[in-house]
């Protein structure tokens, strides 16, 4: 019995010091080395007359204006306390219904679009709820819109969304994406 429990105490001391302990603070000094020391970049956002700071790059935001590119839709109101997708079935009514409406304000806003050209993303949460991108396609479909309602050519904002196109990693891992809020960002400040 001795040779079982005393070595079973050795070991649950060795772990519980280093998970506890050596782990915390080797992730603590690794992040010293970052930028702004491990506490996250935070930006200000003017929108309309507020201003609201974000975590830069990191989380999705709620952007519904016609004046900006919006984000996909989130099951949890991008609360990264929640983070969580709506955990309801593609079969479910409560969901369809929940799609339908999201699909029909996007098409009240994009007349010029299709119910078959709205984007999946545009329409749907992502698994997390925060999602801070959006596909170069969703963006372009937006285009049309925004250059509207800020009085700027088609052209200048598409111009604006290519440049903001995030490639895969080495090429090859991942999709390319474009980051919402730095392209609104951007979008404010193009003359």
């Amino acid at each position: 019995m001795k040779s079982i429990i005393f070595p079973a105490i050795k070991h649950t001391i060795v772990l519980l010091i280093f998970f506890s302990v050596l782990y915390p603070l080797n992730v603590w000094a690794i992040a010293q080395l970052s930028p702004n020391h491990g506490k996250g970049e935070k930006i200000t956002f003017q929108q309309a007359s507020n201003a609201t700071t974000f975590d830069y790059k990191n989380l999705g935001e709620v952007f519904n204006s016609d004046n900006y590119f919006w984000s996909r839709p989130s099951a949890v109101e991008y609360n990264a306390a929640g983070s969580c997708g709506s955990d309801k079935g593609p079969t479910n009514p409560d969901y369809l219904l929940l799609v339908q409406s999201r699909i029909d304000t996007f098409l009240v806003h994009h007349p010029y679009l299709k119910k078959q050209d709205v984007p999946a993303e545009m329409v749907t949460a992502s698994g997390s709820g925060l999602d801070p991108h959006i596909s170069p396609n969703s963006a372009v479909i937006q285009v049309k819109r925004i250059a509207t309602a800020r009085k700027l050519s088609e052209e200048s904002v598409s111009q604006l969304v290519q440049k903001h196109v995030e490639k895969p990693l080495l090429g090859l891992f991942g999709t390319s994406v474009i980051n919402v809020l730095q392209l609104n960002i951007a979008l404010d400040q193009l003359k």
